[in-house]
């Protein structure tokens, strides 16, 4: 995306400052309520909402100017924006499915995805098949005739792996399926899986567009009759819409987006140099790295992997990998990513301890989220955190 076109989308598409007042920042229209002069405007909201400002469970002035910038960052048409991540995925999926159908989903995707798929879906007669989404056959071989959804996450939050967007694109549009790309990873900024055939794109708010974890919400953004559908539907009958006061944060957290992944981006080389020399580190993940399986994919569907890795402890006892992240002094541990803090969540954290086995890599691995700080206070604090397990 051309540098003016992104600095316009950030800080002026969308936004009519003649209608309030020439402030820079937009109003908060923390309405609930919109009122009209006339009865038959009444009457064409009320035939569709999509239309114009009823109730601020459908449209809301400070939700559309978000709505515009991040349709734009995508590529899109248009957008929906939820009161979540989650929302976002359930919306997306729940609106092209019926009793009977199939879905093809790439293996171990988000916490909340795979659980709508395996505990709610089925109580609708749905059924889901999930695949090693590293190579096209798998998806070829996957697909039956009711299948109507594949579900991508390219790139996972923990291995990181990819998916051939573009080819899987053109294998879904001649069986006439729809995609979905959870776009969490790397931002619109990064990458426009859109612009590479896939119907749909969704990401976590929450993360990097928030930027500041302060917010939760969800981005869809698609064609205009597909987030039509979806919010006369979906979106209106489950009234898991963004509210005007998180819309705001979001918009403010756009304003610095580009800063923060630069940034980020910078810090996060540094420390995947340190970690990788260190010998208690076994392995370092990061779709970017000239280690990584799948490099050459990633280059071609990716101009940036922001800040999130993962690393694999050389540890024989899970009480190893525990006194590391339990030593942290200032990466804190918690669950999530794209904020100005960093992070860590050890995969161990879902096992009971009896379940540990060293000899599993996955079982040795620790996500670590590099925020804003500077890159010499994280490796002290990573420095330290190894000292402490021997």
């Amino acid at each position: 995306m051309p540098d003016q076109d992104l600095s316009y989308i950030l800080n002026e598409l969308g936004e009519e400052r003649e209608q309030y007042f020439r402030a820079i920042a937009p109003p908060i229209m923390q309405s609930s309520n919109f009122a009209f002069k006339k009865v038959e405007d009444l009457r064409k909201v009320f035939e569709d909402e999509y239309s114009n400002y009823l109730y601020s469970r459908g449209l809301n002035p400070t939700v559309e100017i978000l709505r515009k910038k991040l349709a734009a960052l995508d590529g899109a048409e248009d957008c929906l924006v939820f009161n979540s991540g989650a929302s976002a995925i359930f919306a997306s999926v729940f609106a092209n499915i019926q009793s009977g159908d199939h879905i093809v989903s790439v293996g171990k995707p988000y916490t909340w995805a795979q659980k709508m798929f395996d505990n709610v879906l089925p109580r609708f007669g749905v059924a889901t098949t999930y695949v090693d989404g590293t190579k096209i056959e798998n998806f070829e071989r996957a697909i039956l005739p009711n299948t109507k959804v594949i579900y991508l996450e390219s790139p996972n939050s923990w291995d990181f792996a990819l998916q051939d967007l573009r080819a899987i694109a053109e294998l879904a549009r001649a069986e006439g399926i729809i995609t979905i790309c959870d776009n969490s990873y790397c931002t619109p900024l990064y990458q426009r899986p859109i612009e590479m055939g896939i119907d749909m794109v969704l990401q976590s708010a929450t993360k990097y567009i928030g930027g500041h974890s302060d917010v939760v919400a969800g981005v869809l953004t698609g064609t205009r009759e597909m987030m039509k559908k979806i919010f006369d539907n979906e979106l209106l009958n489950m009234g898991n819409g963004v509210s005007p006061f998180n819309a705001w944060l979001l918009i403010r957290g756009l304003r610095t987006l580009p800063l923060r992944l630069e940034r980020i981006t910078v810090t996060t080389r540094k420390v995947i140099d340190y970690l990788k020399q260190h010998p208690s580190v076994e392995e370092v993940i990061f779709p970017l790295d000239d280690s990584f399986p799948q490099l050459e994919l990633a280059r071609q569907q990716m101009t940036g992997a922001c800040g999130l890795l993962t690393i694999v402890m050389k540890a024989e006892k899970m009480e190893e990998i525990v006194t590391f992240c339990e030593s942290l002094r200032h990466i804190m541990m918690a669950v999530s990513w794209g904020g100005h803090e960093s992070l860590a969540i050890p995969r161990c954290a879902s096992l009971q301890p009896s379940a540990f086995n060293a000899a599993e890599k996955e079982h040795r691995m620790i996500r670590i989220y590099v925020g804003l700080e500077e890159a010499g206070y994280l490796i002290a604090d990573m420095e330290q955190a190894f000292a402490a397990v021997h």
